[in-house]
């Protein structure tokens, strides 16, 4: 899930109140190159008593690019004080911000569409802009009517020159943070594709040789043929299986607590040795958690 340190609407607090009330006992909040929202929610769970406080893994959510394609990689159970994650962090924060004027001026350019000083100065102090805050803007004034048309009309349109991290150095960045580094919705590489049986076991092979040491293999917009796919990968890789929702609040249609096609208990099982491994990393820095079980992105 995404609070609203990256693009969801949510906050941390509001999403910790959302999981307690859908019951959910296991989730992470996978921001976009961004720690901060993990590091607020473990001071938050401080002020739940241990009988009731759900298990909360770190996570973050890194885009990647190499010649072969795109990837978003995840980082679960990794150090947030780790310099190493940070420092990447830091680093794409900085395309992130260059690539955030660039589709302003592309929209203007390209367009005619034009903003405010003052909305063009809110949008570049966020922490963490991107398309979902852009389009927004759009809207207000009355560019597009929805999130999904701005994006899909106008913003993925751009395709400018920054640099994109290849997924070896997020990899890299989450294994010296401690953390357990994660193939999100394979298959659909950053959201626009959809990767067959073949291609993705050589992409699974590959990063498996960086370090990659998981796939998530239930996720919202996954089929029952997405799903056994990246079983089988997990199986045959020797890889840790997780599950994961992409919740964004009101940005996206995605439900709290949907991880695709499944019953409870295969996910619960799929998933156990992941939850083993994330709480031992958490344990090792003494970051408390419960001992409940399932697991939401």
């Amino acid at each position: 899930m995404h609070s609203t340190w990256s693009d969801g609407t949510d906050s941390p607090r509001e999403l910790l109140n959302k999981v307690k009330g859908a019951g959910i006992s296991y989730f992470a909040i996978t921001d976009h190159d961004e720690y901060r929202g993990s590091r607020q929610l473990l001071l938050q769970l401080k002020e739940i008593p241990d009988k009731v406080r759900p298990v909360f893994i770190t996570g973050a959510e890194f885009s990647c690019r190499d010649e072969k394609g795109k990837y978003h990689i995840l980082a679960y159970a990794y150090d947030t004080q780790s310099a190493a994650i940070r420092s990447l962090m830091a680093s794409v924060h900085k395309v992130r911000i260059e690539k955030a004027a660039n589709r302003m001026a592309f929209l203007k350019d390209k367009y005619g569409f034009s903003f405010s000083e003052s909305e063009y100065a809110a949008l570049m102090r966020h922490h963490n802009p991107g398309k979902p805050h852009i389009a927004k803007l759009m809207i207000r004034h009355g560019y597009a009517g929805t999130i999904s048309e701005a994006i899909s009309n106008y913003l993925d349109h751009y395709h400018g020159p920054e640099r994109r991290i290849r997924p070896e150095e997020a990899i890299e960045a989450v294994l010296k943070a401690g953390g357990i580094p994660v193939l999100a919705h394979g298959p659909f590489g950053d959201g626009e594709q959809d990767l067959g049986p073949e291609e993705m076991e050589k992409r699974v092979l590959r990063l498996k040789e960086a370090g990659l040491m998981g796939v998530e293999a239930f996720y919202s917009g996954f089929s029952p043929a997405h799903r056994d796919m990246m079983l089988g990968l997990a199986g045959r890789s020797g890889l840790l299986v997780t599950a994961g929702s992409d919740y964004h609040g009101k940005n996206k249609t995605v439900q709290l607590g949907d991880t695709g096609p499944g019953e409870a208990a295969e996910k619960a099982a799929a998933v156990s040795e992941f939850c083993a491994e994330a709480l031992m990393r958490r344990q090792a820095v003494s970051i408390p958690y419960s001992s409940a079980f399932r697991r939401e992105e």
